[in-house]
């Protein structure tokens, strides 16, 4: 990549606070395929231009490049391919990251990873350059969920926590429920800050008989499943809970939108079990995506360690009710506009019938409404706000609170 492409002079990295900031963010595991992450890195980085300032964002990819986007200018960088993620790379070059920070001189720091870029919180500490790193899972959750014993992996995240608190001069954590791992080892510098949904772009008119036709009979029930096909996402939970509710004389039918390395074993069990699940891989279109969770009866959200669940979000502004993980942070968002489940077929099945049970104009109605607490506007001003950056421009937005509702279902 020719450095000159974004090669600036700046004469004030972490100097004082001005109208105008260069918040340079790093992200790992982005691919075009990605979901959440690359949806709020798209969404933060239209916000910081629209409150006036000027955002850059590298990530990992096959080779070098740069690009300017509505979000702000893109800088990519060659990255390891990790085997068995489906085409997830990291930056582990730390040199020539070095090199793309220095170059573009930034004013503030932003990392959306914890593990292989933790290290840039000391090298922003040491040119007086605030960072901050955005928490967006949590980190004894997923050790958890690739089969460490829960109290090693409650002392392992504790010492990943201690030294990305120490590292940077804010935390932020979406949730009160993604905060207290950080609350749990003492940390005083956590910010919370929610994510958002488009609310313009998911709306309940987006729903599409057609779409019900090519995958629902009449009067069978269309269940949704938008996620990564990961460990750490427990995308088996909604076959275990289709087979469970069939099992119970509920016509129901799965669709999974999304791809990820477990794709061809979910794909066999659905064969080998006689399942009604339609595969139809990560779908780019975004009014494609809208239009089926628009459509959808219920939407699945089964991950046991999701700090936000932007999907569960954007179907509950098309209108749709959504189950999730009670061991998440989505009741939290989801609020009385769904349900919570134990991490169970049998529980995530008896929390779709409880949905189903009300009646489908209010619970459509609430699901809308619970959606409106969380538009990108907050959001962008809870950021912005974590940088000491300069929200004039940005709309702020009050956000909803309710009682974690159906835990135990």
């Amino acid at each position: 990549m020719r450095a000159a492409v974004y090669r600036e002079t700046r004469a004030r990295p972490g100097g004082p606070r001005s109208e105008s900031l260069r918040i340079v963010r790093l992200a790992n595991f982005v691919a075009p395929s990605s979901g959440g992450l690359r949806t709020a890195l798209r969404e933060l980085g239209r916000g910081y231009r629209a409150a006036g300032h000027e955002p850059v964002l590298i990530v990992p990819g096959e080779r070098a490049g740069v690009r300017d986007t509505d979000q702000g200018r893109i800088v990519t960088l060659p990255g390891t391919l990790l085997p068995g993620t489906g085409g997830y790379r990291v930056l582990t070059d730390r040199r020539r990251v070095a090199r793309a920070l220095e170059r573009l001189a930034p004013d503030r720091i932003e990392v959306s990873d914890r593990t292989t870029l933790r290290w840039t919180g000391a090298w922003a500490r040491h040119r007086r350059i605030p960072a901050v790193m955005v928490s967006h899972e949590t980190t004894d959750g997923v050790l958890s969920s690739w089969g460490m014993p829960r109290q090693a992996a409650l002392r392992a995240a504790d010492a990943l926590n201690s030294r990305t608190a120490h590292a940077f001069a804010r935390v932020v954590c979406t949730t009160e429920w993604a905060e207290r791992e950080f609350v749990r080892i003492g940390a005083r510098n956590v910010v919370r800050a929610p994510l958002g949904v488009d609310l313009a772009g998911r709306h309940p008119g987006l729903r599409e008989p057609r779409v019900r036709e090519r995958h629902a009979r009449v009067g069978e029930t269309l269940l949704v499943l938008c996620s990564r096909l990961s460990v750490e996402k427990r995308p088996g939970m909604a076959l275990d809970a289709l087979e469970v509710l069939r099992g119970r004389g509920v016509p129901a039918v799965l669709v999974v939108a999304g791809d990820g390395p477990l794709r061809a074993r979910l794909e066999l069990r659905a064969r080998e079990r006689r399942l009604p699940v339609t595969f139809l891989g990560h779908i780019a279109d975004r009014a494609t995506l809208g239009a089926l969770q628009a459509t959808a009866d219920v939407c699945l959200a089964p991950g046991p360690c999701e700090t936000f669940g932007l999907a569960a979000l954007e179907a509950l502004a098309c209108g749709t009710p959504v189950v999730a993980s009670a061991s998440s942070a989505l009741p939290e968002i989801v609020g009385g506009a769904g349900a919570a489940a134990r991490d169970s077929g049998e529980a995530f099945a008896t929390a779709v019938q409880s949905l189903l049970g009300r009646p489908e104009r209010p619970r459509r109605e609430a699901a809308r409404a619970r959606a409106e607490c969380f538009g990108w506007e907050g959001a962008v001003a809870g950021f912005l706000g974590a940088h000491e950056a300069s929200v004039d421009r940005v709309c702020g937005q009050e956000s909803c609170t309710a009682p974690r509702e159906g835990r135990d279902a």
